[in-house]
């Protein structure tokens, strides 16, 4: 098939070389000039594992291609909008300014009988809206088809899905024909546009629109919920003198609860749970449901009060005073195997830590370069051996595996002190103690010393 995507970030790039991968002739538009030409030349504009081979493997068959011009989307039989839906400015609702500007944008170019596909995350009544932009063209189908990607295992995640969902006129009920189940409309487009998954045994959903639009915020919102929780109880363990590592690996492994996403630590950032989780509390609030809004004001609150606790510990561990303090920070970007320093809890950390005059250096094996213009009052350093280098407090803040592989040995021989905060809770505490370190982590108060032992 014919494909456009319009907006060529994190979702759109990925879905755009998928999509070439699996045998479509695809176009990627975006109004970012750089981009667009980086792109062309195969190479991603971010950081994430495997899309440059996917992004070369799609030039040099001829079936990718991008641009700015967003008529080169016109002999697209399916056009899939791939637009940031980032938080608001003024409130924490989602702007859907650059959503509606791409619809309107790609209006003028579409084919007779085009279909056009949301996939990015958005607040109900956002396919309601968007009619209205398409109104002038009524043998345009509109579909939506929220994506699950994550920061890291985007790739992955395209190409082998853990399911498909639909949101279509009528939902079901409407999107088959009732005398031989052959789908109809939207879903018979994104069934041929998805027929290598479907036919690999990839679980398609169909629904209403609504749904759709919920699915994603809903299914962010719980696991948001998963790691305020567990952080939550970090706390309690601290105050209890209990050790949440072991207490979250007891509770996953209950069947009905699982493991993933109960992993305390410093908590959650980037550009999706954060928004998704007040744009969720915002719709609560318009459509009168207090407790859900209620449920995700206490999540959002939990988690950014993870960046204090980090802070306080470390005011701690350095005897009562930052000022004057040199303190490295492992990691930068929101969390690992990306470069994306949207919302990072590991630079608010080190900001805060700067702020109360700390001497702070952050180093992240891909996140500097992002990272250096926004947060001026920090230093940073790509080699994590400078980093370390005169350190009188390490904080590990993003679990890269170099961190978590670090030699304790050699790192120690680097440091001044040997105090290191593990706001990730990934080190082997006992290795790390076994070489003469200070250890302590969020929740692990059974393996910490006293804050004037510390500074010893």
């Amino acid at each position: 098939m014919k494909i456009s995507v319009i907006g060529c970030g994190y979702l759109g790039a990925v879905h755009a070389a998928t999509l070439a991968s699996m045998g479509h002739t695809v176009v990627g538009i975006d109004v970012d000039p750089a981009k667009v030409a980086q792109l062309a030349r195969g190479v991603a504009p971010f950081h994430e594992p495997g899309l440059d081979e996917l992004l070369r493997d799609g030039h040099s068959t001829g079936r990718l291609h991008f641009s700015t011009d967003p008529a080169e989307a016109g002999a697209a039989q399916v056009h899939f909008l791939c637009v940031g839906t980032p938080q608001d400015k003024t409130s924490d609702a989602a702007d859907l300014t650059f959503l509606v500007s791409a619809t309107e944008a790609l209006l003028p170019h579409l084919a007779a009988g085009a279909v056009v596909v949301g996939k990015s995350t958005v607040p109900v009544g956002t396919v309601d809206m968007l009619r209205g932009v398409l109104a002038p063209r009524p043998d345009v189908l509109l579909g939506w088809n929220p994506e699950f990607l994550r920061q890291g295992t985007a790739v992955k995640d395209s190409l082998v899905p853990d399911r498909l969902v639909y949101g279509v006129e009528g939902g079901r009920a409407a999107a088959f024909n009732p005398a031989t189940g052959a789908p109809l409309g939207v879903t018979a487009a994104l069934d041929a546009v998805y027929e290598p998954l479907l036919r690999a045994g990839i679980p398609r959903l169909v629904c209403n629109f609504a749904t759709a639009e919920l699915i994603k915020s809903a299914a962010n919102a719980y696991l948001a919920t998963k790691v305020s929780f567990i952080n939550a109880v970090a706390e309690l363990c601290d105050a209890a003198g209990a050790d949440v590592s072991e207490l979250s690996e007891a509770m996953g492994l209950d069947p009905r609860i699982g493991s993933r996403y109960l992993h305390a630590g410093l908590g959650f950032g980037g550009g999706c749970l954060p928004k998704d989780i007040r744009s969720f509390r915002t719709q609560a609030t318009a459509l009168g449901v207090s407790a859900v809004r209620d449920w995700m004001g206490l999540v959002d609150s939990v988690n950014l009060g993870q960046r204090q606790r980090t802070v306080d510990l470390a005011l701690k561990m350095c005897g009562g005073t930052l000022a004057g303090r040199s303190i490295t920070v492992l990691g930068a970007s929101f969390k690992p195997d990306t470069d994306d320093i949207r919302d990072s809890p590991a630079l608010d950390v080190a900001d805060r830590l700067a702020a109360a005059g700390a001497h702070v250096t952050v180093t992240d094996p891909q996140a500097v370069n992002h990272a250096w213009r926004r947060y001026p009052r920090l230093r940073f350093e790509v080699s994590t051996g400078r980093a370390l280098q005169d350190a009188e407090l390490v904080l590990l803040l993003t679990e890269w595996d170099e961190y978590r592989q670090l030699c304790p040995v050699a790192a120690g021989q680097l440091v001044r002190r040997r105090l290191v905060l593990d706001a990730r809770n990934v080190l082997d505490a006992a290795a790390w103690q076994g070489e003469g370190w200070t250890v302590r982590g969020l929740g692990t108060s059974a393996v910490a010393v006293s804050a004037a032992a510390a500074v010893r």
